[in-house]
């Protein structure tokens, strides 16, 4: 990365405006350059909580944003030095996310992902040719520069992006997200930029039906699927889908990289560069519904490694959150909470957590103050269950919320007409009072905008023949923040709890 002039401060070019993201150690703010009135967004990274090797891999992101100019990728336009801070002006990107998008259209076909492809796979090319393997191509990195119809696709997040020479393969080590790694690095062989046609290959497989070719409740099972190239096409979805669009992936989800599809080979495909002669143009209703749910569902697929690690570093303390008394009052207590992550943890974060931000630095704590944020929104969310407030509970969830519960009998289930059933007919009905501890808290926060939280649910409850009873489970909540709000869109709750005939406000 060249040195910066002595003189160049970012105040002497920029004015700061309003706060469009934060991270553990730093924060995006758009910016508004004092010679041409152009708008950016400006990555302020506190350099002075950076170990050594952070900052080296600042300055390999930096590096590698600046030689990569492309209409397809978010473009790194000033990298500025000062004392205590680094400023990496970016892109202004307003459209969000390509995913979140297509769900919002009207009309989306065949020849739509073919366009989308096609731009992932230009971008891609670029970074290919200029020696520079991504190693994190996922939904969450895959933008729009604005909310016109027809915005260009940017490839974001260089945080851990590679250089390589030529077709060099060697083990650059264990990093990606887990539906997208390839086969050799989970053999932890050497790679190089196959890598990223393969998580290609993923994307669009998601882009034609809504849902990822390999998936698993158990990771181990995703893995040996992903190293085996286990994937098919089922009927009916995919009867639809033209044979040439069925290549494509195939010579993309190639398990020997040598024998894979490159960029550049991927480009003069068929159903890429003749899609108006080849690929379909009938509308796939079926798959943006299903892409609706993938959505919803995706930051919980990349926190499964995290919940493992949440349940068995539970730390040591607790909050009693609210106490229901008989004539209705609410007594709400509390106790300071302490939580650490292990940087062996946050490592293992990094590989499996997806993150919408430009790019991310690795850090060795995450900000305290995000987790407190988890944890009283989990508080305020018991809160509603104890006093039966179904309207409270909704603005709290995501309307297709997802849980793993006793009563459910083992299922999955999504939506909240489920849990409606026991506000309807169970919560607050058959307790006089309700006090409900968390114990053990601990939150991992998942890039900037989601966040895991485990802990232990003890229940003290009053039966309205005044006898006290008390309950204990483990709970699991998965929280997802959109439009600066919090909402839980996944929970996990353990069976070890009585029915709710006897302690309904234990179960939700």
């Amino acid at each position: 990365m060249a040195a910066p002039a002595a003189c160049t401060r970012f105040s002497d070019n920029y004015d700061l405006k309003e706060e469009l993201g934060k991270g553990a150690f730093s924060v995006v703010r758009r910016c508004v350059q004092k010679s041409t009135g152009l708008e950016f967004a400006a990555k302020i990274i506190n350099t002075k909580k950076l170990s050594a090797r952070d900052f080296q891999k600042l300055e390999r992101e930096a590096r590698i944003c600046r030689k990569l100019q492309h209409p397809n990728i978010v473009r790194l336009h000033d990298s500025i030095q000062e004392e205590n801070f680094h400023y990496l002006v970016f892109d202004l990107v307003t459209g969000g996310e390509l995913f979140e998008d297509i769900v919002a259209r009207e009309f989306y076909s065949e020849a739509d992902a073919s366009h989308c492809i096609q731009q992932i796979l230009e971008s891609v090319n670029h970074c290919h040719t200029n020696g520079v393997v991504h190693r994190d191509l996922k939904p969450e990195n895959l933008l729009l520069a604005s909310k016109a119809k027809g915005a260009a696709v940017k490839l974001a997040d260089f945080g851990l992006a590679i250089e390589v020479q030529g077709e060099q393969h060697a083990w650059f080590g264990f990093a990606g997200t887990p539906g997208y790694l390839s086969p050799e690095v989970l053999k932890k062989e050497p790679y190089g930029k196959p890598v990223d046609i393969w998580a290609c290959g993923v994307i669009l497989y998601i882009l034609l039906v809504g849902y990822p070719p390999f998936w698993d409740e158990d990771q181990h099972r995703l893995y040996a699927q992903i190293k085996a190239g286990a994937y098919d096409y089922p009927s009916p979805e995919w009867d639809t889908v033209t044979p040439e669009a069925k290549n494509l992936i195939n010579q993309m989800l190639t398990v020997n990289p040598s024998k894979r599809i490159t960029a550049s080979e991927a480009l003069k495909h068929p159903w890429i560069c003749q899609r108006e002669r080849v690929a379909s143009i009938v509308h796939r209703q079926e798959t943006v519904d299903c892409l609706k749910k993938f959505n919803a569902r995706r930051k919980l697929k990349g926190a499964i490694l995290t919940t493992m690690l949440a349940t068995r570093n539970f730390s040591k303390s607790g909050r009693s959150i609210i106490t229901k008394k008989g004539d209705g009052s609410q007594v709400k207590e509390s106790t300071d909470s302490s939580t650490t992550l292990e940087d062996d943890d946050i490592k293992e974060l990094r590989i499996v957590c997806p993150n919408k931000t430009i790019s991310q630095i690795s850090t060795n704590s995450y900000g305290s103050a995000r987790k407190q944020e988890v944890i009283k929104m989990t508080e305020q969310l018991l809160e509603a269950i104890n006093v039966g407030d179904y309207e409270a509970y909704t603005k709290i969830c995501d309307p297709h919320l997802t849980a793993f519960e006793p009563e459910a009998l083992g299922n999955l289930v999504e939506g909240m007409d489920f849990h409606k059933f026991y506000f309807d007919n169970v919560v607050g009905k058959n307790c006089k009072a309700v006090n409900t501890t968390i114990l053990n808290p601990t939150v991992h926060l998942l890039g900037d905008d989601a966040a895991c939280i485990a802990y232990v649910r003890l229940t003290q409850y009053m039966d309205k023949q005044g006898a006290a009873h008390s309950s204990q489970c483990e709970e699991t909540r998965i929280w997802h923040k959109r439009d600066n709000k919090w909402q839980n869109v996944h929970f996990h709750r353990s069976s070890n709890s009585p029915p709710f005939t006897f302690a309904p406000s234990a179960h939700k």
